[in-house]
């Protein structure tokens, strides 16, 4: 998989995902680590992460894409494989300034798959090209 991620960031999510497995938790140096990389939202998207709002929908033909419940309460569809999220803080932070890697959403997304913490749905192939268009959200369980 090509990744738009600098080679530190994609070794940092290696190393949590080795971690996690091993121990159940993110020591405090990966900890620091993440904080240092992707500053302030690190927090923001463990918090996401440890509060379940991350949903990785799938359809049969492939497709993937990981919805987010932002702390707003909006959902926000999410796709690592480009590397976009389409929240205001994305747009401002990382496209407009480039100050952050990341907004807190896609790190989240992002984290949880590392982590093995996303929910998980199965969606038709339909269902996934309304949410792909931006025309309907998966309903979660």
């Amino acid at each position: 998989m090509t990744s738009f991620l600098p080679a530190v960031a994609e070794q940092l999510f290696k190393e949590v995902q080795k971690t996690y497995q091993e121990k159940g938790q993110i020591p405090d140096d990966l900890l620091i680590a993440l904080r240092f990389v992707f500053g302030s939202c690190a927090l923001q998207a463990l918090d996401l992460v440890d509060q379940r709002s991350v949903t990785c929908v799938s359809s049969p033909s492939g497709r993937r894409a990981y919805q987010v419940m932002g702390g707003s309460g909006l959902l926000y569809t999410c796709y690592t494989s480009c590397h976009y999220c389409p929240c205001p803080a994305f747009t401002y932070t990382v496209l407009r300034r480039n100050d952050s890697l990341l907004c807190k959403h896609i790190l989240a997304a992002y984290l949880s798959q590392a982590m093995g913490l996303s929910q998980q749905e199965t969606l038709s192939d339909q269902q996934m090209s309304s949410i792909l268009s931006g025309r309907a959200a998966a309903t979660h369980t």
